[in-house]
């Protein structure tokens, strides 16, 4: 089996380029054009070619893509022009971008330059830039020989970087790039455009009407203070940061606030319409992405484009400006997605993994034993807070019991609780919201004390020291110097932890960097971060069971979406219910269960 490592050079100028295009566009655009390419084959000398559309398709067509594995950095780009450009795809794709994401963080930065420099492999050259606005054409012999000498130099430093970085990358890990690169590169889902038109107009005719409903005048939108309140109002807890000026909290609603500019993807319509005008933005996201979303319906099916390892859990991410990852429950972008004809599409959501994954670390018996009893945890927790019997308890008061298992599980205090529930217009005072959390650490007790450990952990891991976490170390170690060790072999970082001054009277308290700033961390953060990085190693493991039979087109948080002929559907689901209840060995006792539908349409 060979392994191919490739890199592929093309035309771009000031306004046709990554940094204003998506790479769909790009890619898919009358103007895209391949200048050359470069391939090297295992271990031989590294091979440039340059030419028109049919040269450079008869030299990719004298390998063996479909026997051999493919190897590029950032191959998301490389993989999807291979296969929509040359209707190449490899056996399998691996990524330097996707594994350094995993193993780096923030630590290093993804390009290519920067990888190289860490490792010491040797310089990326900058021939790129002399190449802007150059067509094929426009190109002497000269200047393209140079170029393909940095096309080559990169194939180098490619291979080198993965040499280097696949000595310790869990096999797993592996598979799930590449299930994630083939999900854009070989695109099989179809868009509804009439459907997606006709929600544009209603969201363009909703959007004053639910400002107004906001009452959200400039006065307002412009002041921290108020446009804090709106947004507690609506249940969401604004984000904050250290101001460098003052060293004190402060909200964080700058246009360069990474946590305030992610509210725009809120599911929640009002908040996107406050964010966006506090912005100063036209639109909401939601007319952007619906705009998207047609105009590539009008170029063809759908790339679905997911960032392996995008959040610091390892969870995936959205990419290419079309965050799939947030979609609302009921949207019609949703429904617009529909399954190539003759099939459907099977979506399985694992139920109530992150709470059946807090009561399995912590050791809290009753409750994993209930959830593996199919008893109803929800109605069990509503019965304590109530109490009265769980017979008695109504529809209103199992939802209580329900936001509390759901939401009550990584410290949250009385006030954003009471802000919680009063979204889901459950009007309960804070002093009774105090009470009910006060209920479910006092029935369950096991579980702060794992947020105990965890804080321990945080001040164990800023002072180079060992310390205890959780009741199954197979499944999370906490190691000095490096962090939480994942079933996956990659780790839970929180890399340049600094203890920062305590305004409250809590004791140390300590923040550490990542893409988005500092942020703080403490023992119920840490908690939740290991119950989703767990919950994702489990539900990654699951999907490359579903995918042994059925082709995976998507993943939302711990959800699989996988196709399937129509005259199979019964079958299929059958066989997905089973993978994704299926628990890994080092997981063997953890309580899971699972949701799943089909249709033609994903919402």
């Amino acid at each position: 089996m060979s392994l191919l490592t490739v890199d592929m050079e093309t035309y771009y100028d000031k306004q046709f380029s990554l940094s204003k295009l998506t790479t769909e566009e790009y890619i898919r655009d009358e103007r895209f054009q391949t200048i050359g390419v470069a391939v090297k084959r295992d271990d031989e000398p590294t091979i440039w070619c340059s030419g028109d559309h049919d040269t450079i398709s008869r030299f990719l067509g004298s390998y063996n893509w479909e026997e051999s594995f493919a190897l590029a950095h950032n191959a998301m780009f490389d993989a999807a022009i291979l296969s929509w450009k040359y209707n190449l795809r490899p056996r399998g794709w691996f990524d330097t971008l996707s594994m350094a994401r995993a193993c780096h963080g923030v630590g290093v930065g993804g390009s290519l330059a920067k990888l190289a420099q860490y490792y010491e492999l040797g310089q990326k050259g900058t021939e790129v830039v002399q190449a802007l606005g150059k067509r094929l054409e426009n190109f002497n012999a000269v200047d393209l020989a140079q170029y393909g000498e940095y096309c080559k130099n990169d194939v180098e430093l490619t291979r080198k970087l993965f040499d280097i970085l696949v000595q310790n990358f869990n096999k797993t890990e592996l598979q799930l790039i590449d299930i994630t690169l083939r999900m854009f590169s070989d695109p099989v889902l179809e868009l509804d455009l009439p459907l997606l038109e006709q929600h544009l107009e209603e969201v363009k005719d909703k959007k004053e009407s639910l400002l107004a409903a906001c009452l959200a005048d400039k006065e307002t939108l412009m002041s921290n203070e108020k446009f804090a309140r709106l947004l507690w109002q609506l249940g969401v807890e604004p984000p904050t940061k250290i101001s460098p000026a003052t060293g004190k909290t402060t909200f964080a609603f700058a246009k360069t606030d990474e946590a305030f500019k992610a509210l725009q993807e809120h599911e929640d319509e009002r908040v996107q319409a406050l964010v966006a005008a506090r912005l100063g933005t036209k639109s909401t996201l939601e007319e952007t992405r619906t705009q998207r979303f047609i105009d590539i319906g009008k170029r063809g099916s759908l790339p679905v484009p997911l960032r392996y390892y995008a959040a610091h859990t390892g969870r995936w991410g959205g990419d290419d400006k079309l965050n799939l990852q947030n979609l609302p429950r009921k949207s019609a972008l949703k429904q617009a997605i529909i399954a190539p004809e003759g099939y459907v599409i099977i979506n399985s959501d694992s139920s109530q993994i992150e709470a059946r994954t807090l009561a399995w670390l912590a050791g809290q018996l009753d409750l994993t034993d209930a959830f593996e009893n199919g008893e109803d945890v929800y109605r069990i927790m509503a019965s304590k807070i109530y109490h009265k019997p769980e017979h008695e308890i109504t529809a209103d008061e199992r939802f209580v019991g329900k936001t509390t298992i759901l939401g009550a599980g990584y410290g949250m205090g009385a006030e954003k609780f009471h802000r919680q529930l009063k979204t889901f217009g459950k009007d309960i005072p804070v002093d009774t919201c105090r009470r009910i959390l006060d209920t479910y650490r006092t029935s369950y007790p096991m579980i702060p004390k794992l947020w105990q450990e965890g804080q321990k952990c945080i001040e164990a891991l800023y002072a180079d020291k060992a310390a205890p976490f959780g009741k199954h170390p197979k499944a999370v170690a906490f190691l000095p110097f490096l962090g939480f060790e994942l079933p996956s072999k990659l780790f839970l970082k929180y890399q340049d932890l600094r203890e920062v001054p305590d305004q409250n009277g809590l004791g140390k308290q300590y923040e550490y960097k990542t893409r988005m700033g500092w942020v703080k961390i403490y023992g119920g953060k840490v908690v939740e971060n290991i119950c989703q990085a767990v919950a994702r190693c489990v539900v990654g493991e699951q999907m490359l069971r579903v995918a042994r039979k059925y082709r995976v087109v998507l993943t939302v948080h711990d959800a699989v979406a996988c196709i399937a002929r129509e005259e199979e559907a019964e079958e299929a689901v059958a066989y997905v219910n089973e993978c994704m209840r299926w628990r890994p060995d080092w997981c063997s006792t953890l309580p899971l269960n699972c949701e799943t539908d089909y249709g033609k349409r994903y919402g």
